[in-house]
């Protein structure tokens, strides 16, 4: 009989203060501090005979394809497996580096810094990862107040978390691979010190000293606490991370569904997409006239804030029509398939609308949508947001039609027949 094993680590990645922090484009001070650590986590489940899979989750905005090739390395190097093993995803907080990714879109230009990357790959691959025997357990629980969609409070969200527990033989919480759909936006552009944001506050909340619990960030495009928030500073984090730490923590002390003592199987494919085509120069400037025209007194700070994002991503299509973009971008796509429960992994910035078509189609009977994963190729909006030219649209790299084909990709890797 095949035992499940579990090696998990939590490393303490935080850099130095002196650097750029990345996720605003009207953010250009360097960074003065740490609010909290940022982590990268590691989450390893095989079996004697088999590498299985792990999760490796960092406190990034995202993790470009050359850091992803970095970090899979390192860490199959510190578990022994092949790097085709390992998922590289990000939480997408927005107060870490640019300096570890570098430019991953031309909204904000960045330049990787090897004083920030080359410890970080280092550290993963010293960690230690000394498996023990766990039994797996799911759940999924609702959770309201942390997010909602973005630009309608009433709009399409996934409100759900997903739990995947991992207790040792003698009953204790060994780890938990936690996921959630929602921006960790808490912090603005006027923060300058390091933060996980609100997920940080939730695995602190979690137990984090003596569980590792790994985050990964969910169908979150067009989902964040901007009308849940009461405020932007460190108290605000706790707040919103402990309301998803309490409702994990409910589920945990409820049975579970019991998976399987088997290794978590992964496959894997390439989506190659056109790149859309952008206005000319001269039309995505006037574009950018019109979205700054649009931003006047007499609205509430939700709706101003919606104004501002619209400028921002005219201003963001502007400088995507000034650069060199390729043709087409080859995006990678997974699927991990423990038991009931499957991950499907992909590279980008996915619209809540679209991730709750992959898991209703999906022939698996828990289906978990996960963004940021393997290298970060922007939003995918759904054809609302086109029509209305949100600021999602405005930059997004890729048409309705194209979309069609990342999800038809995914559903195909997940098992779905037409």
């Amino acid at each position: 009989m095949s035992e499940l094993l579990l090696g998990a680590a939590s490393l303490d990645v935080t850099p130095p203060p002196g650097h750029r922090l990345d996720g605003y484009a009207a953010r250009a001070d360097m960074a003065t501090g740490t609010a909290d650590p940022l982590r990268a986590t590691m989450i390893w489940l095989s079996t004697a005979d088999s590498p299985g899979v792990l999760w490796l989750s960092l406190d990034a905005i995202a993790v470009g394809s050359t850091l992803v090739a970095e970090l899979s390395a390192a860490a199959a190097s510190a578990a022994g497996i092949p790097p085709e093993s390992v998922v590289v995803c990000a939480s997408h907080t927005h107060s870490g580096p640019s300096g570890w990714a570098g430019q991953i879109h031309p909204v904000i230009p960045a330049s990787r810094e090897p004083s920030l990357y080359e410890p970080l790959v280092a550290a993963v691959a010293s960690a230690s990862l000394q498996r023990q025997p766990v039994r797996a357990s799911w759940r999924s629980v609702e959770v309201v107040g942390v997010g909602t969609n973005r630009h309608r409070k009433n709009g399409p969200h996934d409100n759900t978390a997903g739990v995947l527990a991992l207790h040792s033989l003698d009953g204790s919480l060994a780890a938990v691979l936690l996921d959630f759909a929602c921006h960790p936006t808490t912090y603005g552009p006027e923060n300058l010190r390091w933060s996980a944001d609100w997920p940080g506050a939730a695995r602190v909340a979690l137990g984090a000293d003596s569980v590792v619990v790994g985050f990964l960030q969910g169908a979150a495009g067009d989902v964040s606490p901007r009308f849940t928030r009461q405020g932007r500073g460190a108290q605000e984090v706790d707040r919103l991370g402990g309301l998803l730490a309490t409702r994990v923590a409910d589920a945990l002390a409820e049975p579970g569904l019991d998976l399987p003592a088997v290794a978590p199987t992964i496959r894997r494919t390439t989506a190659r997409l056109k790149v859309r085509d952008l206005p000319a120069p001269a039309e995505a400037a006037a574009m950018v006239a019109t979205a700054a025209a649009g931003i006047h007194g007499g609205l509430d700070e939700p709706a101003v804030r919606i104004a501002q994002t619209r400028l921002d991503g005219a201003r963001g299509q502007a400088l995507m029509s000034a650069a060199e973009l390729p043709e087409y971008l080859d995006l990678p796509v997974s699927v991990v398939v423990l038991g009931d429960v499957a991950w499907v992994h992909l590279p980008v910035e996915l619209f809540a609308i679209h991730g709750a078509c992959l898991q209703s189609d999906s022939p698996h009977p828990v289906t978990r949508v996960i963004g940021y994963t393997d290298g970060y190729y922007g939003y995918v909006v759904d054809p609302d947001a086109a029509k209305r030219s949100t600021y999602e649209a405005l930059i997004t790299f890729f048409d309705q039609p194209t979309t069609n084909i990342l999800l038809g990709t995914a559903s195909a890797l997940l098992g779905v027949t037409r």
